[in-house]
């Protein structure tokens, strides 16, 4: 299928595929919160402690892929690094948002692009992470304040994981709208087929139960967990047992909903990601303050603002349509998997 075609192919399509992921999502709030499908026993992924692998990755690429700005090296406090969601880069997603709002702050901060706008196995979009992380711990001396994405939320913890030397490299991981556990709503979108990043954040896909295995935080770690219970593509997300909230570990948590600092609040899951003021405001919160994000820190005066700092009132109708436009583009151009790619071997216990 032509790119050309994609945007109106899936403006056709999209609002029924949504309204399914959301009908699928309610019936999945059991008591018990979000429903396990665990087809692999949690003994056989790899101990917390198991070294990780040496990249798969050619070196030169890794490093194309990370851009900084001028103040990281030496820096006087802990530079944030950025991780777009799927369907987008560093620049459709945080141009006209973080990047700004950031430079305003004279915050020093990188992002790292995934390969082929994160539509593609997130294991190898991991290694980029992992090489991201490691070199700005190196170049500034400090620690790396993780913020991402929906995906890009995801995978940092999948890096986490499975490198565990990066533990002692990273202070907070914030995560807007992330696919922590899958979604039923790309299940639905995925029904057809769909990209093989996509496929592995189905609900309790392979990939999540690797991820989330043995224990889903770690020490020395804060993790603030933002999500909106009108988020259409990642359900569900009703409540603290929702999909992106995160439980048990050793690290400290902050699992919140931008409706529990804001009732009325109705973003969906792009405004989440690039210009939802709530959500900026409890990320900018778990940033400025040690542990994660305190709610009760948030003015209610954030409830009556319209757009988060950086993104200009004048340009963000249009720019926010292109962005629209992408990720409709994107979820039906690329090529399309049947099943998600398989675990790598470093994902199990080695003998």
């Amino acid at each position: 299928m032509k790119r050309n075609d994609s945007a109106s192919t899936v403006g056709k399509t999209l609002r029924g595929i949504v309204a399914a992921g959301m009908s699928a999502a309610m019936l999945a709030l059991a008591p018990g919160g979000i429903a396990s499908a665990a087809d692999e026993p949690a003994a056989s992924f790899a101990p917390i402690d198991q070294p990780g692998p040496a990249f798969s990755v050619p070196q030169n690429l890794l490093a194309e892929s990370l851009e900084c700005t001028g103040d990281v090296t030496g820096a006087s406090r802990d530079v944030v690094l950025l991780i777009h969601g799927t369907t987008l880069n560093p620049d459709t997603n945080f141009d006209g948002n973080w990047f700004p709002a950031l430079d305003k702050l004279d915050w020093p901060y990188c992002s790292v692009a995934l390969p082929e706008d994160g539509m593609t196995d997130i294991q190898v979009s991991a290694e980029y992470i992992v090489h991201a992380i490691r070199e700005i711990s190196a170049t500034s001396g400090r620690k790396v304040d993780v913020l991402g994405f929906s995906q890009g939320g995801l995978a940092p913890r999948f890096a986490l994981r499975f490198w565990p030397d990066l533990r002692d490299m990273v202070d907070d991981v914030v995560a807007l709208g992330a696919t922590n556990h899958g979604s039923l709503t790309v299940d639905a979108m995925c029904a057809p087929g769909c990209a093989p990043a996509l496929q592995q954040q189905r609900l309790n896909s392979a990939f999540a139960q690797a991820t989330n295995s043995h224990q889903e935080t770690f020490a020395g770690i804060s993790y603030t967990n933002i999500y909106s219970h009108t988020d259409q593509f990642v359900t569900p997300n009703l409540s603290d047992s929702g999909t992106t909230s995160l439980h048990g570990g050793g690290g400290s948590i902050t699992n919140v909903a931008l409706q529990d600092v804001c009732p009325l609040n109705v973003a969906d899951h792009l405004a989440t990601g690039t210009y939802d003021p709530v959500a900026y405001a409890l990320a900018a919160d778990a940033l400025t303050h040690a542990g994660p994000a305190n709610p009760a820190r948030v003015p209610l005066t954030t409830c009556t603002k319209l757009l988060m700092p950086g993104v200009n009132a004048l340009t963000f109708p249009g720019k926010y349509v292109d962005l629209w436009n992408t990720v409709l583009a994107e979820l039906v151009a690329y090529p399309h998997a049947t099943s998600e790619p398989s675990l790598k071997s470093y994902v199990y216990a080695q003998p």
